[in-house]
């Protein structure tokens, strides 16, 4: 089993979300960002943090420093689901090829249909894209 299933069929297991894992290279760090619906606390990050550190070691999954946290106000969107709970919000998507001429865009994030996300940017324009075609995407935190 690779590591993102895992990670994965382990935490919502727990009741959390995996939002995003990173493994650092050469340095050994394991980072995990994740969420719930009632938000995360230290008591939750450490939670994780213990559980996992034991089922790396049952799964014999090598690493050196594992850091577990919250993914912040401007939480990565990765997945249609995200796309569809913040529906609403503002976001800035910055795609892996130009799209209309330019590669980051900021707007209101406002609908989620079958495999397509709409995107309502300046001018009340909407453009519309598929998940694979963005590099990443975050929220853009409330002031």
């Amino acid at each position: 089993m690779g590591i993102e299933n895992l990670l994965e069929k382990t935490l919502s297991g727990m009741s959390y979300e995996l939002v995003d894992f990173e493994v650092v290279g050469r340095s050994g760090l394991v980072r995990v960002l994740i969420d719930s619906e009632q938000g995360i606390g230290l008591e939750d990050c450490t939670t994780v943090s213990n559980h996992l550190s034991r089922l790396f070691e049952i799964e014999q999954f090598s690493y050196d420093r594992l850091e577990v946290s919250s993914p912040g106000l401007d939480r990565p969107l990765k997945k249609l689901k995200d796309f569809e709970r913040f529906v609403g919000e503002k976001i800035t998507v910055q795609f892996k090829l130009a799209y209309e001429g330019q590669r980051k865009f900021r707007g209101t994030l406002v609908g989620v249909r079958e495999e397509l996300i709409d995107v309502e940017i300046e001018d009340d324009r909407v453009i519309t894209f598929e998940l694979h075609e963005m590099k990443r995407a975050n929220l853009i935190p409330a002031i």
